[in-house]
């Protein structure tokens, strides 16, 4: 992602420009070509992490000895002619919703603080076996819900980093690691990445396993990624996906690129909740696109799409409800105010309600078949409201949402910059189970955007 940031618009005084860490198929073959170890690797993000981690508060746990100690490991296996590919050595973050093996999972709950994993989720064996080295875990929002975290936005300390992956999108925007995991029920994964000025990707629901995983909403819950780059995107995606069990084998996602370059808006999609500066950059992105031979047709949003966010919310707080009632009954206090109010909302909701979100949310999965022209179509809209708003909230999670409730796979990038210094993201939708096409737009659009993420932290 090279470029200038947008004319006119300023980065923050006490930052310089940098482009983004290089790519993991970049230093991967760093490391093959001898150009690099995967120990010296490892100890650029341990030092990296001592330099910012005091005013980022990215991570809940660093376990470094560890850390070197499968460094160590994986150095030895290459050296005996043992490539587990383009992750071999690759140090990836792990959101603390998600067991590590010997690490406690707290989920940002004070009680669980010291609750020690037995054994790894599926998504960290699969890393694992990929050759990724697991740092530590990094910070979520309490329960990965709304009530905000420790964790500050690197461009901007007294706005929020979103949540509730607030410390995988930090970590990887102030470059301690290329990766990390995230996990997205409203719109946890693309809201922080798209705050903090790097990328995410929400796969279709139910494409890696949430074995291992502490749940919100089991309905909406997906696991997925944030990286600096969109093929950093497809390299982490490639290695935890759910197999293809009748095939025996791992479904391939290498990007396809698009045929042509056409995209699809939803002119209106929450513009009432937009602000100036999304509605005025998102335009003019347009624009630039148009002038770069994009070819952008609007259409109207589907009409399903007025009850979402309200049948997403009675879904979730009923989910949420039913795996936490007897811990919140005896340790309430445990459970910070909006996650309170979630449970609370939850245990008041009647069957009949829950009921009829859920036939709302079969309905539109159903609906959605019809919106995709072709595979590889893939829909243009904002990633969020606008830029991060003040540590008192997370943020708008409505541009998110929709997605998540529908199960359909997301990406968001940077595209340019406020007045004030702060990422604003877009954020493309495809058709369900076609990562492959939608990493080959946002590839072709990443190539396209001007925009140049400074050294944050």
């Amino acid at each position: 992602m090279l470029g200038k940031t947008p004319a006119g618009n300023k980065l923050p005084p006490n930052v310089h420009r940098a482009v983004l860490m290089r790519t993991i198929t970049d230093l991967a073959a760093d490391i093959r070509a001898g150009n690099l170890s995967l120990i010296d690797l490892l100890e650029q993000c341990l030092a990296r992490i001592d330099a910012v981690e005091e005013k980022t508060r990215a991570w809940v746990v660093v376990d470094a000895d560890c850390a070197r100690r499968q460094a160590n490991r994986l150095a030895d296996e290459l050296l005996h002619g043992h490539d587990r590919g383009p992750l071999h050595g690759i140090p990836v973050g792990v959101k603390d919703i998600i067991d590590v093996a010997e690490l406690p999972t707290a989920a940002g709950s004070k009680r669980w603080a010291n609750a020690i994993a037995r054994q790894d989720a599926r998504v960290v064996e699969q890393l694992r076996q990929a050759g990724a080295v697991i740092v530590g875990k990094t910070v979520t929002t309490a329960f990965a819900a709304f009530d905000p975290s420790v964790t500050n936005n690197p461009w901007n300390r007294g706005r929020t980093p979103g949540g509730s992956s607030s410390g995988s999108a930090a970590a990887v925007a102030t470059d301690m690691v290329p990766a990390a995991l995230g996990s997205q029920t409203g719109g946890s994964i693309i809201r922080p990445a798209a705050y903090c000025g790097v990328c995410g990707l929400k796969p279709t629901y139910n494409r890696v396993s949430l074995q291992g995983v502490v749940p919100l909403s089991p309905c909406l819950d997906h696991l997925g990624v944030i990286a600096g780059n969109v093929s950093d995107l497809a390299v982490m995606f490639q290695a935890i996906i759910q197999p293809d069990y009748e095939a025996q084998r791992l479904p391939t996602v290498t990007p396809v690129m698009p045929q042509e370059k056409k995209l699809v808006t939803l002119d209106g999609l929450f513009a009432d909740r937009q602000d100036s500066a999304m509605v005025e950059a998102f335009e003019s992105l347009k624009n630039d696109l148009r002038r770069k031979g994009w070819v952008i047709e609007s259409r109207p949003v589907p009409a399903s799409f007025n009850e979402v966010l309200k049948h997403h919310r009675t879904i979730m707080a009923v989910e949420a409800a039913n795996y936490h009632e007897e811990r919140f009954r005896r340790y309430s206090e445990d459970y910070p105010p909006k996650m309170t109010e979630l449970i609370e909302r939850g245990l008041g909701t009647t069957a009949t309600e829950y009921a009829q979100a859920r036939e709302h949310q079969s309905k539109i999965v159903y609906e959605s078949s019809t919106w995709f022209d072709h595979r590889g179509m893939a829909i243009l809209v904002p990633a969020t409201s606008g830029p991060a708003p003040d540590r008192t909230t997370t943020g708008d999670p409505a541009h998110q949402a929709v997605w998540s409730y529908i199960g359909l796979p997301t990406i968001t990038l940077p595209f340019a910059v406020t007045g004030d210094g702060l990422p604003l993201g877009l954020q493309l939708a495809g058709a369900g189970q076609t990562e492959a096409e939608l990493f080959g737009t946002a590839m072709a659009l990443e190539a396209e955007v001007d925009f140049r993420r400074p050294v944050l932290g």
